[in-house]
């Protein structure tokens, strides 16, 4: 299933749960895969127009009155576009906002250079209070979305709205503080955030046959960093390679090695490299900026070879 279907589907759950649960879109209703849900929520969903600061400023009058709004709009116009709004009518106001940036970095794939983000978790991170949470498969998003409902205060979904491999089962537990042990290892630490997940736990898992044991983990909520399960895995194997759809400066490798600065363990990176994106299919994307599983193995290998 897509990630977005998926997303649909819980936020229908919620509305017809809760009332109060409102959702707020910027002319993208058809690109969420939420336009079928406007006949039957009249009340609960509003289209907003390409007006996105606008969107911001009315979901947080509306959570001062008791709602709980969502507002969707691509990852660059819910984090650069509305950062004032963000800062100030929802974060300092203490406001329970929940905001849904789509197809962050190479995700943006044909959308063009206006619609894409390679920095939006480094501007919404640096902003108190706000909680950043990116999942990695449909079966993530289904888990997690009603326990993202039920926090109280400001939440950035970056969401990827096309279908990506499966990486959990329908038993999985979501903790949105915890991070997941995919794959344990005792080598090399791997941090892995949203659309890599899946190409990164192979890449480990071909890796073993060469007797470098990886521990890949899910860092799911990149703010609050899961503190405790990085360092633990950190000192256990004393050597960290990360890898995120995003610029490896403000996002996932930048908290990792801000949890990291006391303890001297080498930490590398794979990441979108302090530049804009690309226009392109995921295939070539993945291809130019070092997302491919052998990108990632690559990168693993050096990073195991360099303790």
């Amino acid at each position: 299933m897509e990630m977005r279907a998926a997303y649909a589907e819980c936020m229908a759950k919620l509305m017809e749960q809760d009332p109060k649960v409102i959702v707020l879109d910027a002319d993208l209703a058809n690109s969420t895969a939420m336009r079928k849900l406007y006949p039957r929520f009249p009340k609960q969903m509003f289209e907003c127009g390409i007006a996105e600061q606008s969107m911001c400023s009315i979901a947080a009058g509306l959570s001062a009155y008791g709602f709980k709004p969502y507002i969707e709009t691509f990852a660059p116009f819910a984090s650069r576009r509305i950062c004032d709004q963000v800062s100030i009518s929802v974060a300092y106001a203490k406001q329970n906002v929940k905001i849904v940036g789509t197809d962050g970095g190479i995700g943006a794939e044909l959308n063009g250079g206006t619609h894409m983000s390679v920095e939006d978790i480094a501007v919404l991170r640096s902003i108190p209070g706000i909680i950043i949470f990116e999942p990695c498969d449909e079966i993530q998003v289904r888990k997690a979305i009603p326990v993202i409902n039920s926090y109280q205060g400001p939440v950035y979904i970056r969401l990827f709205r096309k279908e990506l491999p499966a990486v959990f089962t329908e038993d999985y537990q979501f903790e949105l503080f915890k991070a997941d042990l995919l794959k344990p290892g005792k080598d090399l630490s791997v941090f892995v955030s949203g659309i890599p997940v899946s190409d990164t736990l192979e890449a480990a898992k071909e890796l073993e046959a060469e007797g470098i044991k990886c521990e890949v983990i899910n860092v799911h909520t990149i703010k609050p960093v899961d503190r405790e399960t990085v360092l633990s895995s950190a000192k256990k194997t004393g050597a960290v390679l990360t890898v995120e759809n995003h610029n490896v400066i403000g996002g996932l490798h930048s908290a990792i090695t801000e949890t990291l600065s006391r303890e001297r363990i080498p930490c590398y990176a794979v990441g979108i490299e302090d530049r804009f994106c690309e226009v392109g299919k995921l295939p070539y994307l993945k291809e130019t900026f070092g997302f491919t599983k052998e990108n990632i193995k690559n990168a693993m290998r050096n990073a195991f070879n360099s303790k």
